[in-house]
């Protein structure tokens, strides 16, 4: 009796689950973005939200949570109830270097998300201001190299992409430039501009504009080849550092335990979008890559990129405070 009754109970909350996402969405989504506004994240973000809204007939509502190097906007999404209406932009500050790099994370990147779709993966660029001499690697090599601890460097903060991303860089050609992190891209960007700054990797989404303007130079590309939006830019790696390669990448993810056929038919969703001739064209024109995985797929590339950050870290001792 007491078993028929557990399996009536079971059957019942199953029944219950189904009805619930068998109506999804029945109200406006949150996608937290886990930076400000204006950058490669919130960008990609808005695209991809703008498109899902008109798939699913309800508003997906951007919603920017920054600091921390996105530990802030994790932790707010993780903490969300799992009911398919918080979805959260994750990327390789908070599911791939964060992780390793701070040792009280008020989340797990594996056991507290369920993966949904890598959207797309991106190159950094390295910029610097105009009045810089440094308009190849190898300038950029000599110049940090004869002023060690001089050349400064902008971060949208401390061990997030752009940060981890010159750490890479000086340990392997054995330069050591001045980081100076901000709270997000467009302070970093502001001061990169003016030249209260002189040089920063940074999403190749968010800085072309600013090339293809004049107000910053591009000097290489971090990804492991060139990209069709600069043809002409090489990589750091073909520019006398070979091995040398890193980047951003664009996933969504949702709180753990979150129903099933939510996720599925989100992941279904968002890589139909990324694959999608408009979306592909837009971000090609950006340097970006379009994915568009399953959630097994981008599991297995988040248990990576926590891997391979974490030899990182610990092969060039890096912390921040």
């Amino acid at each position: 009796m007491k078993s028929l009754l557990i399996a009536a109970c079971a059957a019942l909350a199953s029944f219950g689950t189904h009805a619930q996402t068998g109506n999804w969405p029945v109200k406006p989504v949150r996608f937290i973005v886990p930076f400000t506004p204006g950058g490669g994240n919130d960008t990609i973000a808005r695209l991809v939200g703008q498109k899902l809204t008109a798939v699913i007939g309800q508003q997906v509502v951007i919603d920017n949570r920054a600091g921390a190097g996105g530990t802030i906007g994790a932790e707010a999404a993780a903490r969300s109830a799992p009911d398919g209406y918080t979805m959260f932009l994750a990327g390789v500050a908070t599911h791939g270097i964060n992780p390793n790099l701070r040792a009280k994370l008020p989340y797990d990147p594996v056991r507290d998300f369920e993966p949904v779709s890598l959207i797309a993966s991106a190159p950094l660029i390295i910029v610097v201001h105009p009045s810089l001499p440094v308009r190849t690697v190898k300038d950029l090599i000599a110049l940090a190299k004869s002023k060690p601890g001089a050349v400064t460097y902008a971060s949208n903060g401390a061990g997030g992409s752009s940060h981890m991303a010159v750490e890479l860089f000086d340990m392997m050609t054995g330069t050591k430039m001045l980081h100076v992190p901000y709270k997000g891209l467009s302070p970093a960007l502001t001061d990169l501009i003016s030249g209260q700054v002189q040089v920063m990797f940074s999403s190749a989404v968010a800085m072309l504009p600013q090339v293809k303007s004049g107000r910053l130079r591009a000097v290489a590309l971090t990804g492991a080849s060139r990209s069709p939006a600069l043809p002409n830019l090489p990589t750091v790696a073909e520019s006398g550092v070979p091995g040398y390669e890193t980047g951003s990448w664009y996933g969504v993810v949702m709180p753990a335990n979150t129903p099933r056929p939510v996720v599925q038919r989100l992941a279904t969703e968002i890589a139909a979008i990324a694959r999608s001739a408009e979306v592909k064209e837009r971000l090609v024109e950006d340097a970006a890559i379009p994915v568009g995985s399953t959630p097994e797929e981008f599991g297995a590339f988040i248990r990576r990129e926590l891997g391979r950050w974490g030899k990182v870290v610990k092969q060039g001792k890096i912390t921040v405070e």
